[in-house]
């Protein structure tokens, strides 16, 4: 015989077991829309339009590459693949007004911008900005020598950009390796693809104030970070000199091969040259060092990490569904 109290149990037990089924069938439905051919009816000429445009204008300007790349890493980790950082507000308050996003190229937003332009030319209406800029981001990574790989499809642009969302999102150039592991994993990415990811600092530049304290004023005792090598230091200071130095002066981040997708980055490591401490970190903390080891030794092994790791960032957050909106300008709510 049940009482009405057992009664009562039964009844919130099947409301919680209805309410956790209903929850895995919208995350299975979610992932599943997603899709390497998600516009094969409806645009099937999608990715040759952006590719089109984006090798247009990384032959006019290479730092397309890692202006586009950078960029893709930033959206996605404030509210998820949506597009949110190429909306502009008069007010200045919107995601890329953020101080961590104030230093992405101008070229990155120029590239999507056109790209979007073209597949409206020929698909309007149909194709959302973060999906013309996870294509962007796999298309510069090829044109600068790195691994093609597929690119699910299928995000919607986000309905939210605000500068105050970024803070503590994104990591700074001073991360040690449990601050790297904790963002990262917020995101549910391991720390191999974390070190994988990392590798996109094989392209690109930083301006010398984001690395200047490792030259001259590390610590009272040790003015140069001692885990530079010497005369890489050297190097940077003759790039970024202590007094009078230029703010637009920038520096490599990686100092022998810096337009090229490669594994140089973690050869640097290894030799003690990563131009930030959340880089050079990667080799020096022993959780890390091996997997930074492997990819230095082993240019496919890391590219193939880094393709893992970029299809898993791209499913981070992101609206599908009837969630948010396709943009018809990039850089403005409809």
């Amino acid at each position: 015989m049940h009482t009405g109290s057992d009664s009562r149990k039964h009844t919130k037990m099947w409301l919680l077991l209805l309410g956790m089924l209903f929850f895995c069938m919208e995350t299975t439905n979610s992932k599943s829309q997603l899709s390497e051919n998600f516009y094969a009816s409806r645009c099937p000429n999608v990715e040759l339009i952006v590719r089109q445009a984006v090798t247009t204008k990384y032959q006019q300007t290479p730092i397309t590459a890692p202006g586009t790349l950078r960029m893709f890493f930033h959206d996605c980790f404030v509210g998820g693949c949506d597009a949110s950082v190429l909306i502009a507000s008069d007010k200045g308050d919107a995601e890329k007004d953020a101080h961590d996003n104030i230093s992405l190229a101008g070229d990155g937003f120029d590239t999507v911008a056109k790209a979007k332009l073209a597949v409206e030319a020929q698909c309007p209406g149909l194709v959302s900005c973060a999906d013309i800029l996870a294509l962007a981001a796999r298309d510069v990574v090829v044109l600068a020598g790195g691994p093609r790989f597929k690119v699910e499809l299928g995000r919607r642009d986000g309905l939210v950009s605000k500068a105050s969302r970024v803070d503590g999102k994104l990591p700074g150039p001073d991360l040690d390796v449990t601050g790297l592991v904790k963002l990262f994993a917020s995101n549910g990415l391991s720390m191999t693809d974390m070190i994988a990811l990392s590798g996109a600092h094989t392209i690109g530049f930083s301006h010398c104030d984001r690395f200047a304290h490792r030259l001259y004023n590390f610590s009272s005792l040790m003015p140069v970070d001692p885990t530079l090598d010497p005369a890489y230091a050297r190097l940077l200071m003759d790039t970024c000199p202590r007094v009078g130095s230029d703010p637009n002066i920038v520096a490599d981040l990686d100092a022998n091969t810096p337009r090229v997708f490669d594994n140089v980055y973690f050869q640097n490591l290894v030799a003690r040259k990563g131009l930030f401490t959340s880089d050079q970190v990667l080799f020096n903390d022993f959780r890390s060092q091996a997997t930074v080891v492997r990819f230095a030794n082993n240019a496919d092994e890391f590219k193939t990490a880094f393709t893992s790791a970029m299809r898993k960032l791209g499913r981070v957050g992101v609206k599908v569904g009837n969630k948010g909106e396709i943009r018809r300008d990039c850089s403005a709510f409809n």
